[in-house]
């Protein structure tokens, strides 16, 4: 297998961002880089992956640009076009990565395709205790998810259940876009190129993800369902702001009514500038 980068997005949470980086230092098959993907955090978070970095045994990349409002695509561009590796898993700074979470990717990864998995949600309660003890959630078994979601902490358990789905079920909806998001989602870096990358014109929260993975799909990339394989336990935050979900929503429909397969702003239009 070629080399696996993991790209991180954060903005101005640095203790889920050290809960979240801590999972890195015991995955089953670590990185070969990771690269954190900051959308204008301030100090703090530097520190936090500063500190990180002397701690990990792979190299770790600070990816920042100014604070301009959510703009998570562009961001992730940035970090595409540092990353050296030939794989891409991409995921959120609030998302806790399973013991095996890259081991799966890995596995399952293959040409032609890119993956989507799912995660674990944490309550409010619990991510709060999570985060203030330092409750090292990435090293538990599953007697103590078990007892997590007796408790009510959780929200479900089974994706933590590592189940041998075979090759026809997970490309049984192959050409599905809806649903993948870029919590756990893998692809191939020369096919993200191909594509031109994320679409800079989504700001604010919703919807580059669904763009990304539409055009990969008309590109001849197809969806492979990563669930049941390669689980993230995401903090309980409050919402994003939803104000640009409409304008957003508007863009990924006149997507939908074309058969563009380019960013219309991505990577190119980055590097040309």
């Amino acid at each position: 297998m070629p080399g696996l980068a993991v790209i991180i997005t954060t903005y101005n949470w640095p203790a889920a961002l050290e809960a979240v980086l801590a999972g890195y230092l015991s995955q089953q098959r670590p990185p070969d880089e990771l690269i954190v993907a900051d959308d204008g955090s301030t100090q703090e978070t530097r520190t936090v992956i500063d500190t990180f970095r002397d701690q990990a045994p792979f190299p770790v990349k600070h990816v920042w640009h100014a604070d301009e409002g959510f703009r998570a695509g562009a961001i992730r561009n940035r970090a595409i076009q540092n990353s050296e590796a030939d794989y891409i898993v991409f995921t959120d700074g609030d998302c806790i990565p399973a013991p095996w979470f890259l081991q799966q990717h890995q596995r399952l990864a293959d040409q032609g395709w890119f993956l989507s998995g799912n995660r674990v949600l944490l309550s409010q309660h619990f991510s709060q205790e999570v985060l203030e003890e330092k409750i090292p959630i990435h090293t538990w078994n599953r007697l103590q998810w078990f007892q997590a979601r007796r408790r009510k902490q959780i929200n479900r358990l089974l994706p933590l259940f590592k189940i041998p789905l075979g090759r026809w079920y997970r490309r049984r909806l192959a050409k599905a876009w809806e649903g993948a998001k870029t919590c756990n989602l893998s692809a191939w870096k020369e096919d993200l190129l191909a594509v031109n990358g994320f679409d800079e014109d989504y700001t604010g929260w919703g919807m580059e993800d669904s763009d990304l993975v539409l055009r990969l799909i008309r590109n001849g990339v197809y969806h492979q369902d990563a669930r049941f394989a390669a689980p993230v336990f995401h903090l309980w935050h409050p919402e994003n702001s939803r104000d640009q979900l409409e304008e957003n929503q508007r863009r990924l429909q006149q997507l939908i009514d074309t058969d563009r397969i380019q960013a219309r702003v991505g990577i190119e239009q980055a590097s040309a500038g």
